[in-house]
């Protein structure tokens, strides 16, 4: 049963599909029988089947082929007025009839989302997904103005976890700095103390191109990411990148 106009657009294309497979197997056997007529043409007539086959691949025997000439000469050269072959045109047809379709299901009729839509769909639902996720983690005040510094190893070793999931793509592995800044030296772009460190991490910088991670992880693991990032610092990790921002004492 259809039920919208993926499906329709779908058994079209097979439709289409197979229309080019039977297309395919005309022009092999046309091409069959024209050579079994041409060795044949002087010893008997084409069999009625092989004339069929010739019809469709638009062919015509040696014999015809003054039938065939255009009255031009260039220097001696002479073409011949081939008709095109019915297997073309059917394939030529049958790509305007899906472009058609294509045009109806999608630009008029709006009977299946085009890629923009189904891009934005799967968007929607992912932030539905992690929505739900975070609804169903347990609940943390931890904010900006109440964060903890902490040396508790456990959190530390979380902290790492988590930083080295989202954030070693552009920070590196070591806070070394890659993409964004460097995290294991005296200067920032954004405050270097532990609650400078959770709100850049919570809110993002939109205008550097860093996600605000709030919307994606908890509290809790944002609090162990800044304590794991303010261990880093002196740690002065191998290829760190260039002081950028203010010093910080």
């Amino acid at each position: 049963m259809i039920k919208d106009g993926n499906d329709l657009l779908l058994l079209f294309t097979i439709g289409i599909l197979v229309s080019v497979v039977f297309v395919l197997l005309v022009m092999l056997l046309s091409l069959a029988s024209m050579v079994q007529s041409i060795a044949g043409e002087k010893e008997a007539p084409a069999p009625d089947a092989n004339k069929f086959w010739l019809k469709v691949a638009g062919l015509k025997p040696l014999s015809r082929e003054q039938e065939l000439l255009l009255h031009e000469d260039y220097d001696g050269i002479k073409e011949l007025n081939n008709p095109v072959p019915a297997w073309f045109n059917a394939l030529f047809y049958g790509t305007v009839a899906f472009g058609l379709v294509y045009l109806l299901v999608y630009h008029q009729w709006n009977a299946a989302p085009l890629q923009s839509q189904e891009y934005d769909k799967e968007v929607y639902i992912a932030q539905l997904a992690s929505q739900e996720r975070l609804k169903n983690t347990p609940v943390d005040d931890i904010n900006e103005n109440n964060v903890k510094e902490s040396k508790d190893q456990a959190v530390i070793t979380s902290g790492k976890a988590t930083y080295t999931q989202y954030c070693a793509a552009c920070h590196g592995q070591a806070g070394e700095g890659g993409v964004g800044p460097n995290l294991t030296d005296n200067y920032w772009l954004h405050g270097g103390t532990l609650a400078s460190i959770f709100k850049t991490i919570k809110y993002g910088v939109p205008e550097r191109g860093m996600v605000a991670w709030g919307t994606q992880i908890t509290p809790t693991q944002i609090s162990n990411i800044s304590n794991f990032i303010t261990s880093l610092k002196g740690s002065n990790p191998p290829n760190g990148k260039a002081p950028q921002g203010e010093q910080m004492q």
